[in-house]
């Protein structure tokens, strides 16, 4: 797994904190997702929508590995810090 590109999010956005693109393996990238702070501080990563439906889901681990990756490629900027600047 790794983070190919990833944009953080300008304030106004709520709780995105990045937009970016994985490749999951050498054969399966996918790109615009979404990383999220939620309220209690845990990150989420959604996978991109086309015409407002979802085009991939994952399972709650992958999930995990994939935010906490995301998370690691950003630098662990926050929303908060995201709203300050």
């Amino acid at each position: 797994m790794k983070i190919l590109s990833i944009r953080p999010e300008p304030p106004g956005f709520g709780s995105t904190i990045a937009r970016f693109d994985i490749a999951l393996t050498d054969e399966c990238r996918l790109y615009g997702l979404k990383l999220v702070e939620k309220p209690d501080g845990r990150r989420m990563t959604y996978g991109p929508q086309s015409g407002g439906l979802r085009v991939a889901t994952f399972a709650p681990s992958l999930v995990e590995e994939i935010s906490r990756a995301a998370g690691v490629a950003l630098g662990g900027l926050n929303a908060d810090d995201r709203n300050a600047a």
